[in-house]
């Protein structure tokens, strides 16, 4: 695939919207249509093999995909040495909404995040790709309430064969057991896995499962949800990296969440079931009672809104990106 490389003068910087390990994003111009976006820079690093690859799989991935809870590719320039990719530009994120005190979270608004996240995931599925990175940093709302799945760099397409993949995917708090003990076999589990995290956290307006390594993320998974017993997940004692740990009895999920109602205890416990074989499916996961109970999801417009990160950043010289 070749990328668009007389499009290198076509964006101009407006300001610094953040910094992550592999990707420096910028409020632009496009100078063409006058459009304000977002254009995601990539680094250059000395791996630049694998860089190569993961940029173009990330490419591939969001240019097969169109879905209004996914973030959309506008375009994409520069060598491959120095690609830049250029998004609809988004408001905040998940992750601003949940540490800002000011924010009030209702059921109803959470509820229409939950779904939102559901509906985009769900997407990914059934067209074969795990994302592999859910988090809340990840999840973006624009001005009209509406959340949008974003990052692809470690998304990959899976098919129902066995197939092996890496498992050092997935921020740690959001990384599923099966991840942590090494497998390299998995499915759509380890992204429900994550949305379950991510809810936990909407719930408690902190992360759930804060782990300080690996070993400590499992840790801290058994003694909060219960070390899961050999007729739970028969097969645990033949992952990579298992090691036997105490035997948990685990936090009853009312006692965590003492707002939630039962049925979103259900939709909880169902995401973050310690055996991925018996963890819901998007699909399963929006016909539960959950959805279908009162209160009703808020529509778009009525969810809160954080301040764009845009708005608390100098502004830069305008330029070209290149």
């Amino acid at each position: 695939m070749n990328t668009n490389s007389s499009n290198n003068q076509r964006y101009s910087k407006i300001s610094f919207l953040g910094e992550g390990h592999f990707a420096v994003v910028y409020k632009a111009r496009d100078l063409v249509t006058s459009r304000i976006v977002a254009v995601k820079k990539i680094k250059r690093r000395n791996d630049e093999e694998v860089s190569r690859f993961t940029t173009l799989r990330e490419i591939e991935i969001l240019q097969e995909l169109r879905h209004e809870n996914i973030i959309s590719l506008i375009d994409f320039f520069g060598e491959f040495s120095n690609v830049s990719l250029v998004f609809e530009l988004m408001d905040s994120d998940l992750s601003m909404i949940i540490k800002n005190p000011t924010i009030i979270l209702s059921a109803a608004n959470i509820k229409a995040y939950a779904s939102m996240i559901l509906r985009g995931l769900d997407y990914l599925h059934q067209n074969w790709i795990l994302h592999r990175d859910l988090k809340p940093n990840n999840l973006l709302v624009n001005g009209k309430g509406v959340l949008k799945i974003c990052d692809f760099g470690l998304a990959t397409k899976f098919s129902s064969v066995v197939q092996t993949h890496s498992p050092h995917v997935v921020t740690r708090w959001y990384r599923s057991p099966e991840l942590l003990l090494g497998t390299r076999q998995y499915g759509i589990g380890i992204d429900m896995w994550a949305l379950g995290c991510i809810l936990a956290e909407l719930m408690l307006r902190v992360p759930f499962l804060p782990g300080s390594s690996d070993l400590n993320q499992l840790n801290r998974i058994f003694k909060t949800l219960g070390s899961p017993s050999a007729s739970d997940w028969p097969h645990i004692n033949r992952l990579h990296n298992h090691i036997e740990f105490f035997k948990f009895p685990g936090t009853p999920l009312r006692d965590i969440f003492s707002a939630a109602g039962s049925d979103m205890i259900m939709l909880i416990r169902r995401l973050l079931a310690m055996n991925p074989l018996k963890r819901c499916s998007c699909r399963e996961a929006l016909d539960m009672a959950y959805f279908s109970n009162m209160p009703a999801p808020s529509v778009d417009l009525n969810l809160p809104l954080a301040s764009s990160p845009s708005n608390h950043k100098e502004n830069i010289p305008p330029e070209t990106i290149n």
